[in-house]
């Protein structure tokens, strides 16, 4: 089983840039496509934005293409989100979980995006 951590969020400027980070424990992290995905404010459903393969491949929402970029390090358990240009409408709480396999979530960070 996989337990899942993320951190990084705050609140930022339209225009502006985060770094999140999700902390994995588990001795197989390595072997399961991963992906971020978030719950914008009144919405009940999680929107997968990004995911990334055991070989490192990735695919993006196109409403966040060419803003986002999702990357792992397998030998410290980590999956990252760097967020560039954010926009309000990228306000929500960001998870990170297993795509094809989903774990328990985590308690998410909270990114918002307000002038």
């Amino acid at each position: 089983q996989v337990q899942l951590v993320e951190s990084g969020g705050g609140l930022v400027q339209p225009g502006g840039s985060l770094r999140l980070l999700c902390a994995a424990s588990g001795s197989r992290f390595s072997i399961y496509t991963m992906g971020w995905y978030r719950q914008a404010p009144g919405k009940q459903q999680r929107e997968l934005v990004a995911h990334i393969t055991t070989g490192g491949g990735t695919n993006y929402a196109n409403s966040v293409k060419g803003r986002f970029t999702i990357s792992r390090d397998n030998a410290n358990n980590t999956v990252y989100l760097q967020m560039n240009s954010l926009k309000p409408e990228d306000t929500a709480v960001y998870y990170c979980n297993g795509v094809l396999i989903r774990f328990g979530w985590g308690q998410g960070t909270q990114v918002t995006v307000s002038s």
